[in-house]
């Protein structure tokens, strides 16, 4: 018999499609609250969340990154995802949080060595979270990938984000309106046991 956590975490998929209509606040505090909530190391507590609701400041958001990633070079090793989505920004109409209602983007310390680690274990607290309430999520990456960029890190600082903190990733949260919410085959993540 399967308990309710791992039945949920096998539920979670990665959800593309969004309906307009904004979750509402009771459930959007359980799941930033799940997050906080994550373990960090030394218990450190230092990751911090950016819950972003509106919709012009979404909209000036998407623009930044679109344009941003098409500025992007390619090299021969760039990550397969990251290429699709520079090619993607230079073609235009690139919406890297899939015009979800609520967008979370997690930031942690520059100089602080766990930080992908703690914001990262915050990102999946909040997508089994979300999961549970039966709302959409996706862990995004572009404004991790555009760490770099001047006109991002002002712009994310003008929102709250220190500038002693770095992105370590982000998270599309909303309620699904994609059709296949089967779970996916595992054919990878390969398991060695020694026992």
């Amino acid at each position: 018999m399967m308990n309710d956590t791992i039945a949920t975490i096998q539920k979670r998929r990665s959800i593309r499609i969004y309906d307009e209509k904004q979750i509402e606040d009771e459930q959007l505090n359980l799941i930033i609250e799940s997050g906080r909530y994550a373990p960090s190391g030394g218990n450190s507590q230092s990751t911090r969340f950016l819950v972003i609701q509106n919709k012009s400041v979404l909209s000036k958001l998407e623009e930044l990154v679109e344009n941003g990633l098409a500025e992007m070079e390619i090299h021969e090793n760039t990550y397969k995802s990251l290429k699709s989505f520079i090619l993607r920004a230079r073609k235009g109409g690139v919406h890297f949080s899939y015009r979800a209602p609520t967008l979370v983007v997690v930031s942690n310390k520059k100089d602080y060595g766990n930080a992908m680690a703690d914001s990262a274990v915050a990102i999946e607290n909040m997508m089994i979270a979300a999961t549970s309430l039966d709302i959409g999520s996706c862990w995004v990456n572009q404004l991790k990938w555009l760490n770099n960029n001047e006109l991002i890190c002002d712009y994310m600082s003008e929102l709250g984000i220190p500038d002693d903190e770095v992105i370590c990733g982000a998270v599309s949260l909303g309620y699904s309106k994609q059709s296949n919410m089967n779970p996916l085959q595992r054919n990878g993540n390969p398991v060695i046991f020694v026992k």
